[in-house]
């Protein structure tokens, strides 16, 4: 035995590397550890540590980034419990919270996101009605509803758009935010409208230095999706169609532009990258357009970026048969095309 271990009768093989080394005092008495023997060795040349109220790290030196998000997760499980001794104070799973903000960027991986051990402040999503206090290095975010928890490093963890919308709202760095958003899509994380419709419900879009990154953001976000919608046409063997045009009737008004046309066929396609905000015609708007292109016997596919980047193969099969239903049909109606 020795100092870093507590003598117990509950072994602690079963738990993992970061669960072995951080525990909360309620978890210490559990494997034989008295509340005075926790105090002792948390002196300040103990060999222990306490990190935050009731949890505490079984071993001197600086705690690992990983030791620090399942602290952060543990003190949140035993506040608002009956006394800390429930299973949630075991686990540090409560069902109620979850990591959001940049420590939740660097969870899924992002380049632009800073290191966990080099965060001043980890934040935790929790439900708005918790009576929870910040201290030390946890800071809690709330919000009704809570967004379905992901897995990550065996921790739950924020989408990437919420934890995105709760980093944005404590940077005032424009370049740093410019990155976080751009790599969201970039490396396919999310879907730009997904962090737009986030940041809006944030009340973040008045930021000048956030609508400046938006705007990257969905030019970023657009130009991915329509790399996409050129695979799928080349990859899965769809005929050619006209790219980035605008219909308009001879001698009458415009119909809009489309992102794909099957002159031919008479099938239009459009990537529906609508954002609140910054995307273009309101979806009622859009709806009457598509309506009224279809009344003149143009077929209307909508794809979103989404649909795009986990679908293709199903969304090249829509369009086939968009075009082959178009083809028994009869004639394509005529209309003048001009680049867009």
């Amino acid at each position: 035995m020795n100092h870093n271990t507590p003598l117990s009768p509950r072994p602690l093989h079963h738990l993992s590397d970061a669960r072995r080394r951080v525990l909360t005092t309620h978890q210490l008495r559990e494997h034989g550890v008295t509340a005075a023997q926790t105090a002792e060795r948390c002196r300040a040349d103990g060999p222990w540590q306490r990190m935050l109220p009731g949890v505490h790290l079984l071993h001197p030196g600086p705690p690992t980034g990983e030791e620090r998000l399942y602290a952060a997760l543990l003190y949140t499980a035993s506040r608002g419990q009956a006394g800390g001794h429930g299973a949630a104070a075991g686990d540090g799973h409560d069902g109620e919270a979850m990591i959001t903000g940049l420590a939740a960027l660097a969870l899924h991986h992002f380049a632009s996101a800073p290191p966990l051990a080099s965060l001043d402040r980890i934040d935790i999503l929790v439900p708005r009605a918790r009576r929870l206090r910040s201290t030390g290095f946890v800071r809690f975010v709330r919000a009704h509803p809570l967004p379905p928890p992901q897995d990550r490093a065996g921790m739950p963890t924020a989408p990437v758009a919420r934890a995105l919308a709760d980093a944005v709202a404590r940077l005032s760095d424009a370049v740093t935010v410019r990155a976080l958003l751009t790599e969201s899509v970039r490396q396919g994380h999310c879907d730009a409208a997904a962090v737009v419709t986030e940041l809006s419900g944030a009340r973040l879009l008045s930021r000048p230095h956030v609508v400046d990154a938006v705007d990257a953001l969905l030019a970023e976000g657009r130009a991915i999706a329509e790399g996409r919608l050129y695979d799928m046409v080349r990859g899965y063997g769809l005929p050619e169609p006209l790219w980035n045009v605008e219909l308009r009737l001879p001698g009458g008004p415009a119909l809009g532009g489309v992102d794909a046309y099957w002159r031919d066929q008479g099938v239009a396609l459009e990537i529906d990258a609508r954002a609140p905000r910054h995307g273009g015609p309101v979806p009622g708007t859009a709806q009457a357009r598509r309506e009224h292109l279809e009344g003149m016997g143009i077929t209307v596919v909508r794809v979103t970026p989404k649909r795009l980047r986990e679908g293709l193969e199903e969304q090249a099969a829509v369009v086939r048969t968009a075009l082959i239903a178009a083809a028994d049909r009869g004639p394509a109606p005529y209309v003048m095309l001009l680049p867009r």
